[in-house]
Parts: C-alpha cells; sequence; structure tokens
C-alpha cells in the first residue's frame, strides 16, 4: 500500500522514532508499505516518520539499475562508527522541491535488524552512506534542512509558508529521485 509522505513543516516530522520492540507480520507488511512508497514517490530512502510512524524503521535503495537488488529494510538502525567526511547535495521526499549541500561521514558502520529477525553490522560508502545517515536523522527528528545554514532554511521556510498561504499543494515533482 502506497502511504501519504508527510511534507515539512508537519510537525510530526520532528517526533524521535521509537525503538520495536517485537518483529510481527504487521510490522513486515508496514515495512513493505515503506519500501512500496519509496518506489513510488520517486526516492531512494525513506523513514517511518515520514509516513507518520514513529518508530525506528528506515528503507534505503540507491541501485537505480536494479530496483530491488540492493534494497536494506532496517529495523533499529544505529550507526556505530563514522570515518572521514563527504559533502553531497541531498534533496529529501519530505522537504519538497528544495536540495542542498550537506556534509555527513564519508563511511559509516551499522547496525541493524531485519524484518526477517536477524542482526546485521555493515559499513556503507558514499551514497549509501549519506543515505542511511539521512534517513537515520529522521528517526531522531531531523531533516537535513536542519544541517544547513539558518539563512537558507528559513529562506526555504518562508517560500513553503507562502505556498501553503496561497493554497497551493506541496508536491515533489516526479521524475527527480530525493533521499
Amino acid at each position: 500500500m502506497i502511504r501519504p509522505i508527510l511534507h515539512y513543516p508537519d510537525p510530526r516530522l520532528k517526533q524521535n522514532g521509537q525503538n520495536v520492540s517485537d518483529i510481527t507480520g504487521d510490522l513486515v507488511t508496514f515495512v513493505d508499505d515503506l519500501v512500496a512508497t519509496m518506489y513510488n514517490a520517486p526516492g531512494i530512502g525513506l523513514a517511518a516518520i515520514q509516513v507518520g510512524i514513529p518508530q525506528r524503521i528506515i528503507v534505503v535503495d540507491i541501485n537505480h539499475e536494479e530496483p530491488g537488488k540492493d534494497l536494506l529494510r532496517l529495523i533499529n538502525p544505529v550507526i556505530t562508527a563514522r570515518e572521514g567526511s563527504i559533502i553531497w547535495e541531498e534533496g529529501c521526499l519530505s522537504v519538497v522541491d528544495y536540495t542542498a549541500e550537506v556534509k555527513r561521514a564519508a563511511k559509516i558502520e551499522l547496525t541493524a535488524w531485519t524484518p526477517d529477525e536477524k542482526e546485521i553490522t555493515f559499513q556503507a560508502e558514499d551514497l549509501l552512506a549519506v543515505a542511511l545517515q539521512h534517513e537515520i536523522d529522521h528517526l531522531e527528528g531531523k531533516l537535513f534542512i536542519d544541517r544547513i545554514s539558518r539563512l537558507k532554511r528559513e529562506l526555504y521556510t518562508r517560500k513553503v509558508k507562502k505556498l501553503i498561504r496561497e493554497g497551493r499543494p506541496l508536491e515533489a515533482r516526479k521524475g527527480q529521485a530525493a533521499i
């Protein structure tokens, strides 16, 4: 099922995700919904918070050539190590029509659970590391615009509030993948 994605400035995007304590059939179905919603958007990552569910669940797939081949479905992800730095132009399915350069760790190590109840640990670098950090930020109530200058963030906020006042919908442009 495709779920509606929340858009900034929806206050639910500022919630912290709660740890998942039990992986049930309903939870696995929800993770499948997240995947379908991410691909439909289109995006390369999506967090449960972005569809209004405050749980620590993310999905990420940076492989545009073969969608699903490298799909990560992660429950309770935790970054256990960071190394180096990289600047990446980021966009977000919840931050409509805006991108900005964000500084992140170039390489990370992450531990998480999978929907089939296996604990995994792996390393990621470059785009995958950026996408994972971006989605984990969502689980902590942070958007990528929280990592840019106050001036840039305020300009974007004014633009969004003007669109809302004018009754114009906040929608991502089709064909433009975002994290």
